[in-house]
């Protein structure tokens, strides 16, 4: 469906908008390039709101779509898809290329998985790497700029450009995407900017707290590309977006690419875009969801969750695995509980480090994980080709945020199988969801871990656990077996020591000798010259000291004639005569304590009296 904001006249083949060149169609370009094939009906309705005219083609089964190269693509773009294996348009290609080539705002909604990335991707890269397409010459400053909602989008986007902008240059040598995104230092991004940059991609947020910074310079952008538009609203970015386009010039393309449209994004549209054609790349009887994706519903018990997942991972035909959830919590929660089970697990939510996010993506796209748990932070956007089993831990919010779930997988023609758990209170926005979508699954099956029909369904081998027993190590045939030599006994001897000196005791009792006759003159020639070995003194016990203390204080209460003595001065220790030597020459500290009040008052009175 394409829609323009005037009048649609349809001529030859050519669609003629008001106050717009004359331009083929991609049906009729199809056919102008190669053999002549059955063209699509078309009609022209009214669409109110975004547009006033809605043009609809239906495409036939007999439908070749062209190549890259039939629709004037640069041939360095052509050779560089063509290196990872793309060759051929999907339909949202195929119908905004034309457009976009040509330099006109637009608006291209279709399904996940349909290839919206190289919709504006290919246009945006050949625009600014050709002279006369109306954008500026290189110079290091940004000429393109693709803002994306999430962190793991904004990689991935920039990955892409890279592998399609591979055989471009610029005035100094490759063309250079660069990707902007939070979670990231700030001085690798600048030194980046300050190197020289053609293409950014970014987040909102960052891209506006370095372009108020001045390293990020947005004066001559010429290609701007809002890349899910639905999704930056809903997590709130819509007013840091408007900041951002109020800062690039009025003179630009500008493409947004959504998978719906609500009423902010239109008022968007409406406010930023020039005249933009509206293109849906949907034949007229498909559903929001991937006909390839099989989908099956379960009523589960919370508690009976986890046990149910992980016998739903030992499915004959399960591959690569996509666990979501609602909360960061649950997912590191499932995550947790799936490792102590057995299974290669990583998560990815937002109480995780922007490192630690990566890496878990990077395992999973190259294999060395095949289970990820993840909340709806990785169900826009991320483009893995071989998952085959999406899982809804819990009920998604909304029918949107089912769509894109269950999106992961079945992508680029492939099948894939969508599990959704619901719980007893949950079943209301199941309802509401089943409705919007139409999916004639308004009552779930009530389901455990062991009910025979999720067996069935599924394709779970009998006798399965929720415990993975990984399989013990098996040694080949030809493995030689050395049987280790017997250790020779040490014969060092080993010393007592005490504070760093060698005990004498521990010395006689540990220490290895020849012969008894050489041992016992070392000890007697050891004793002789070390010196005697200091005796430990200890402390009396409490009753004595205390005892000895009160009569020494009484003694020399009596004997004072001042009122206001009130400590007894130090007395010879009486109790030292069985001491050592060592006590007798040091004399017993005693402590010196005041006297009670009441005895002190009554001493004083005595003294008067008398």
């Amino acid at each position: 469906m394409v829609s323009g904001a005037g009048p649609v006249n349809i001529t030859g083949g050519y669609v003629v908008v008001a106050g717009r060149p004359a331009r083929p169609t991609s049906c009729v370009r199809d056919a102008m390039t190669r053999k002549a094939r059955t063209l699509s009906k078309i009609t022209v309705e009214q669409e109110p709101g975004l547009a006033e005219t809605l043009l609809t083609a239906e495409l036939d089964n007999t439908h070749v779509p062209p190549s890259f190269a039939e629709l004037g693509v640069r041939e360095e773009i052509v050779r560089a898809l063509g290196e990872i294996g793309i060759e051929r348009t999907f339909a949202i290609q195929e119908l905004t290329l034309p457009l976009a080539l040509a330099g006109e705002d637009l608006i291209g909604q279709a399904r996940t998985g349909m290839g919206k990335t190289f919709g504006f991707g290919v246009p945006l890269l050949h625009r600014i790497a050709t002279a006369d397409t109306g954008t500026t010459p290189l110079d290091g400053t940004p000429r393109a700029l693709v803002i994306v909602p999430t962190r793991e989008l904004c990689i991935q986007v920039s990955k892409d450009l890279e592998n399609a902008s591979k055989y471009l240059t610029n005035h100094q040598g490759s063309l250079n995407v660069t990707a902007i995104y939070g979670g990231r230092p700030y001085d690798t991004q600048i030194a980046a900017l300050r190197d020289g940059v053609d293409v950014v991609v970014g987040t909102p947020g960052r891209l506006l707290d370095l372009a108020n910074q001045n390293h990020l310079i947005l004066g001559k952008i010429g290609v701007l590309v809002l890349d899910e538009a639905d999704e930056m609203l809903d997590l709130g970015f819509l007013p840091d977006i408007e900041r951002i386009l109020s800062m690039v010039p009025d003179k630009r393309q500008t493409m947004l690419f959504s998978a719906t449209m609500p009423g902010p994004i239109i008022t968007l549209a409406r406010t930023f875009l020039t005249k933009p054609t509206h293109i849906r790349a949907e034949l007229a009887n498909d559903s929001a969801v991937h006909d390839r994706t099989e989908q099956f519903v379960y009523r589960a018990h919370a508690m009976d969750k986890a046990e149910l997942v992980a016998r739903v991972l030992q499915a004959e035909s399960r591959g690569a695995t996509m666990i979501f959830t609602r909360t960061k919590r649950t997912a590191q929660k499932v995550a947790d509980d799936l490792a102590e089970r057995g299974f290669n697990v990583g998560a990815v939510h937002g109480d995780l480090g922007q490192i630690a996010r990566e890496k878990a993506l990077t395992k999973f796209r190259k294999g060395g994980i095949d289970v990820l748990v993840a909340t709806d932070v990785a169900a826009r956007g991320i483009d893995i080709d071989d998952v085959t089993h999406v899982i809804n831990y819990q009920c998604p919010e909304d029918e949107k945020t089912y769509v894109h779930r269950i999106g992961r997988t079945g992508r680029a023609g492939r099948t894939g199988v969508a599990i959704t758990l619901i719980d007893w209170d949950e079943l209301h926005r199941w309802e509401s969801i089943n409705k919007a979508l139409g999916l004639n699954m308004a009552d779930p099956a009530e389901t455990y871990s062991r009910s025979p029909h999720l067996y069935a369904d599924l394709g779970i081998p009998e006798g399965v656990t929720g415990v993975i027993r990984k399989a013990a190590p098996v040694r080949d045939e030809d493995t030689v077996l050395e049987e280790r030599t017997e250790r020779t006994k040490s014969s060092r001897s080993r010393r007592r020591t005490r504070a760093g000196k060698a005990d004498a005791e521990g010395a006689e009792s540990t220490t290895t000798t020849e012969s008894s006759s050489s041992t016992d003159s070392a000890d007697d020639t050891t004793d002789g010259d070390k010196p005697a070995r200091r005796r430990r003194r200890r402390r009396k016990p409490a009753e004595a000291g205390d005892e000895s203390t009160t009569e020494s204080t009484d003694a020399a209460t009596a004997e004072s004639s001042e009122p206001d003595t009130a400590v007894s001065a130090p007395a010879d220790n009486d109790n030292g005569g069985d001491s050592d030597a060592d006590d007798a020459a040091t004399p017993a500290r005693r402590r010196r304590r005041r006297k009670p009040a009441e005895a002190t008052a009554s001493d004083a009175a005595a003294t008067v009296d008398a």
